[in-house]
């Protein structure tokens, strides 16, 4: 099978969550043993379709453009079995530049007026190959996707091969050890796979494609906090993400919430710690994570017993936290105070981040 995959997304790498997804669902089509080209719209030179429907007329099937869509890109596209568009989701649609390689692929498409199935339709120059629609949002929802597959199933109808939707997606990274992320990206894989096996993907992987990784709460409470730490600190959600940089907590919830997330199952290993925080200042109150068989719980409070407490300012843990300020230093100067196993602060890694 000849796959050709597009990706119409501006961004690269991880900051990228559709590159993320496309990368896996190609990673299974090749397991499949599938030929996968994949090619990133942004650095091809495409114009926009001028409607002057020379590829109607003057030029039967030859676009007037002559870009990397004439000579490459839809050369490629009529040849392959099986097209995979790749876009985020931009105003709940497709964006600018997958929009503008739909449109011009008009040259498929003869100027004459026929019924297909009760409606007035062009009659095709070429059969156009199998589609697959991938994108993702970051909005929860699923209903996020419902415009865009009102679309994608009114545009190619039967030869609508595979939808996957991925909702959240802004939480998505590849260095993630959250099993609920993994076993999305391994899905994706799944997907890929029984694309090339079975031309379709099943229920089941769909279902495992679009699990939740966490509540919609969450989610927005999460996410609220990036962008203000994205607006306070003057800087886009790609450098935040480029950077590692962790979104600032405003309250105690965030900032068990925050902990929860950074929390790395496989470094934590056996270990069994409990840490109690006992905040002052701007936000007052008490709070406590315990770590045990690879498992973080959190909550509200005094816990008998820590193994560290820790005595502070809420806003000059939330410097330390966020690396605008040094632990070790912040410490000296006496600005917090801890008891217990002291050297639990020198290990804080040992239990979080990658």
């Amino acid at each position: 099978m000849k796959i050709l995959a597009l990706n119409s997304s501006a961004r690269v790498g991880d900051v990228s969550k559709t590159e993320i997804m496309l990368d896996h669902l190609v990673q299974g089509m090749r397991e499949a043993g599938a030929e996968v080209e994949v090619i990133n719209l942004h650095k091809k030179k495409i114009r926009y379709c001028s409607g002057c429907f020379t590829c109607w007329t003057k030029t039967p099937g030859i676009c007037i453009h002559k870009d990397d869509m004439t000579k490459d890109i839809y050369p490629k596209y009529l040849e392959c079995d099986l097209s995979v568009l790749a876009t985020p989701l931009y105003h709940f649609t497709v964006n600018a530049l997958m929009k503008t390689f739909i449109e011009r692929t008009l040259p498929i498409a003869q100027p004459f007026l026929i019924q297909r199935k009760g409606f007035t339709s062009h009659p095709l120059r070429h059969d156009f190959p199998r589609t697959v629609i991938l994108s993702v949002a970051g909005f929860p929802e699923d209903n996020v996707f419902d415009q865009l597959k009102s679309y994608v199933h009114f545009l190619f109808g039967e030869r609508l091969a595979a939808e996957i939707y991925r909702p959240s997606a802004e939480m998505l990274n590849t260095k993630t050890k959250d099993k609920g992320m993994l076993d999305v990206l391994e899905a994706t894989v799944q997907g890929g796979r029984e694309l090339v096996e079975t031309e379709k993907i099943s229920p089941e992987t769909l279902e495992r494609i679009k699990r939740p990784f966490t509540s919609r709460e969450k989610v927005a409470s999460l996410g609220n906090l990036a962008w203000q730490t994205c607006i306070d600190e003057g800087v886009t959600m790609g450098e935040f993400q480029k950077r590692g940089m962790i979104p600032r907590p405003n309250s105690i919830e965030t900032f068990l919430a925050i902990m929860q997330v950074g929390f790395n199952p496989e470094k934590a290993g056996k270990a069994k710690v409990s840490m109690q925080y006992n905040f002052s200042g701007q936000v007052e109150g008490s709070c406590y994570f315990s770590i045990e068989d690879g498992k973080i719980s959190v909550g509200m409070g005094q816990i008998p017993d820590p193994d560290l407490v820790v005595e502070t300012p809420f806003e000059v843990w939330m410097d330390i936290l966020t690396r605008k300020a040094d632990g070790a230093q912040m410490l000296m100067e006496g600005k917090y105070t801890v008891s217990g196993q002291t050297d639990l602060l020198l290990n804080m890694n040992q239990f979080f981040g990658e």
